[in-house]
């Protein structure tokens, strides 16, 4: 059972044919990087044979020294001795300097190959992420996202860089060193090779368990991070009860089982490099000893044992790397699977289609919506008209379809049926990036990056560079004006991570400035002014009057003193229009869109 659980975890090799487009695109640094591994290996074997021919001569030159003691030769051999010992000892030097050379060649090669890879495939991800539709982040959390392209990307990358240069270094050293060792003494190869695959299976098997072992850490520390971001976040509401005392002892919790792996990781790398240097070890005595055999038999010669020497040592590091590279090549293949799993899904809203310069009216027809995984339909059968110049206004309780109104006419979604239209061309042949250039759109849940006021405004701006004279007029048109002066650096103030350092009526008034920054044809609020007093909300109300002159303006809330001087009222409840009409009409017929106004007038005003 075991062994099947291990041969399962072989992952195979096909997800990393996707990359075979960046090989291509990169095949000229990949094949200068063949040749480079190539000639340092070559370079590698010179030296070798080099110390074998100094050896040998001087063993020679010794016998000679010794018959010709107290000749008038003596000098002459001691003298030629020495000047071959000093002329080898260069040739070694200049040997390993040019090996060197191609060492950084290839890398210069294969791993900067590698890193422009790694580039590739990262802006490739984050352009299909982009690309993707909103469905796609609702069955997916921040959290994959982020891993798929960071730590997902990196092991990949350690597969098309490190992986792919020791496979090549493993090949070429192993054909010209054993082609150059059996040429040499075949008898004497086969005894010094006999420990290596050992010494291969025993690091492919260490190298395995440890990269389990890394991966739980990997996983712990994972579950490590989000508990401490989360403690931060809700750094309030953790003091506001008082269980900071249970917050530590959780974290202590956490950290413990973090620890306790880490120790289980240190007692296993413990064992592997003593196993390692015990088996490297044992190939050089054999080879000292087999080789002594050899010598004794007349088979071989001093220096052959030396060059064997170094040649035990150049197999040791690409036998040993068999395993590592094993592992890197398995553990790229799970992350590419990984990473293939989002760039082959298509998203279900394309940018394509034609561009739209004007229109003049926006049509529901018969549209219908359930959100995947959900019984009841979010919104059924709407059927409006917007005309442009209009305030459309819907209001509604939590969870009646407001919200998804929104992202219907955003395309952030489309409709399982009935149709959007725009004038006579339906919302699904418009390009959706180029409509939504018309569409001013404030959230419900506004999010602010964590950059100035001033950059949040202008992120509105398409490419971000308006002016300071507009970014001023747009916060002053949402009501930012007095708040700023609270500032020392006014415009200049950092929000904060999700502009914590905001409070909720201020970060709505930053989003509305954003989106009137725009001078949208459209303007989308989406019950935005719900943290807002009812002195600032009735002073955007009369800019918004202003500024949206002659184009159109849908504003959702659940607050009828937000929606009383709209064009057109709808009231939706658990997805249906149940009531539409003016303010005055609504009052009149004394249903729940009074209902709602009754209730306000009841309750105390919101705080901003």
């Amino acid at each position: 059972m075991k062994e099947r659980i291990e041969i399962s975890n072989l992952r195979p090799l096909k997800p990393l044919r996707a990359l075979r487009p960046y090989f291509i695109r990169y095949k000229w640094r990949l094949l200068a990087g063949i040749v480079f591994v190539s000639l340092s290996n070559l370079f590698a074997v010179f030296p070798a044979q080099s110390v074998r021919i100094a050896i040998d001569l001087v063993v020679e030159n010794l016998k000679l020294h010794k018959l010709l003691e107290d000749s008038n030769l003596e000098t002459l051999i001691e003298s030629r001795t020495g000047f071959l010992l000093l002329l080898f000892a260069f040739l070694v030097l200049f040997l390993a300097i040019v090996r060197g050379i191609f060492m950084y060649l290839m890398r210069q090669t294969i791993i900067v190959m590698s890193r422009w890879i790694e580039y590739d495939l990262k802006n490739e991800i984050f352009k299909r992420y982009q690309d993707l539709s909103f469905d796609f982040y609702q069955r997916n959390n921040t959290g994959d996202l982020m891993a798929r392209i960071s730590e997902d990307v990196s092991r990949v990358r350690m597969y098309v860089g490190p992986a792919i240069m020791y496979s090549i270094n493993l090949g070429v050293t192993i054909f010209l060193v054993l082609w150059v060792m059996f040429s040499v003494n075949a008898r004497l190869t086969w005894l010094v090779i006999l420990p290596l695959p050992i010494l291969s299976l025993s690091i492919f098997y260490v190298n395995n368990l440890i990269n389990r072992k890394s991966d739980a850490i990997q996983a712990q520390l994972s579950e490590l991070s989000t508990f401490v971001q989360e403690a931060f976040s809700g750094i309030r509401v953790i003091k506001a009860f008082g269980v900071e005392k249970e917050s530590e002892a959780e974290f202590e919790k956490q950290g413990s089982i973090y620890l306790d792996k880490q120790m289980d990781l240190a007692k296993t790398d413990a064992v592997f490099f003593p196993v390692m240097f015990f088996l490297t070890g044992l190939s050089t005595l054999i080879t000292v000893f087999a080789g002594g055999i050899e010598v004794l038999e007349g088979r071989a010669s001093l220096g052959n044992i030396a060059e064997f020497v170094i040649y035990v040592n150049m197999l040791t590091w690409p036998v040993t790397s068999l395993g590592y590279t094993s592992s890197l090549i398995q553990r790229a293949s799970a992350s590419m699977a990984r990473i293939n799993e989002f760039l082959e899904q298509v998203p279900h809203i394309k940018n394509e289609g034609k561009v739209l310069p004007n229109f003049n009216t926006i049509r529901l027809k018969d549209v219908s919506l359930t959100y995947p995984g959900k019984e009841f339909p979010a919104l059924q059968s709407i059927n409006l008209e917007i005309k442009k110049g209009e305030v459309l206004a819907i209001l509604g309780n939590t969870g009646s379809g407001k919200s998804t109104f929104a992202r219907l006419l955003l395309r952030i979604i489309d409709p399982n049926s009935g149709a959007i239209e725009i004038d006579s061309s339906n919302l699904k042949d418009i390009h959706p990036a180029a409509w939504r250039q018309k569409i001013g759109y404030v959230p419900q849940e506004v999010f602010l990056f964590s950059d100035t006021i001033k950059n949040n405004i202008s992120f509105g701006e398409p490419g971000g560079d308006a002016e300071q004279q507009r970014i001023e007029e747009a916060a002053a048109l949402a009501g930012l004006t007095e708040i700023l002066h609270e500032f020392p650096n006014g415009l200049e103030t950092l929000v904060g991570e999700r502009g914590i350092t905001l409070s909720g009526g201020q970060k709505q008034r930053v989003a509305i400035a954003r989106a009137f920054i725009r001078n949208p044809e459209i303007l989308v609020l989406d019950d935005c002014l719900s943290a807002l007093d009812t002195k600032t909300e009735s002073v955007i109300l009369d800019n918004l009057g202003r500024i949206m002159q002659g184009k159109t303006s849908v504003i959702i809330s659940h607050r009828p003193s937000s929606v009383r001087h709209a064009h057109w009222i709808i009231v939706l409840d658990e997805g249906k229009v149940v009531e539409s009409g003016t303010h005055a009409q609504l009052l009149e017929k004394n249903g729940k869109y009074a209902e709602m106004v009754n209730r306000q007038k009841s309750e105390p005003e919101e705080a901003n």
